[in-house]
């Protein structure tokens, strides 16, 4: 099964896309806890981008898909502009963080925590963002 939307990039949409997540989850058999962290790394990712790539422009966009196979469940978001490289992002330890008093830093940490897999694709124009995640089984 396959879930998408389109969002454009203005930070108040961020409701929408957590809404479109726990939406899609709670078809399935899913503990509460575990869609919550799902749906902060979800949110994570797209703050980001709407932030750091798109100057939280409204006419800009991203989409976000979620597919699902049995319980495993692939959330991709897509974009035309740069996504920034997860995978090799080398975070620092919380407490690296608390040390240098650092405000930011902490959203790619629990990004990283949460999901199973990262994965970063160029497919033509579309730069995706790939979060792979083992949920449990599907209603």
């Amino acid at each position: 099964m396959v879930y998408t939307t389109k969002i454009s990039c203005d930070k108040s949409n961020l409701k929408n896309v957590r809404d479109f997540v726990s939406g899609v989850l709670d078809n399935y058999r899913i503990p509460d806890v575990d869609i919550n962290l799902v749906v902060v790394a979800i949110d994570e990712v797209c703050s980001n981008l709407m932030i750091h790539s798109h100057s939280c422009n409204n006419d800009e966009s991203i989409e976000v898909r979620v597919l699902n196979n049995g319980d495993s469940f692939v959330f991709e978001i897509i974009d035309t502009d740069e996504i920034f490289d997860i995978p090799n992002y080398d975070a620092p330890t919380l407490d690296k963080i608390i040390k240098d008093k650092r405000s930011g830093g902490i959203g790619l940490i629990l990004v990283k925590k949460i999901m199973d897999e990262i994965q970063i694709e160029k497919n033509g124009s579309a730069n995706v963002c790939r979060l792979f995640k083992t949920l449990g089984k599907a209603v």
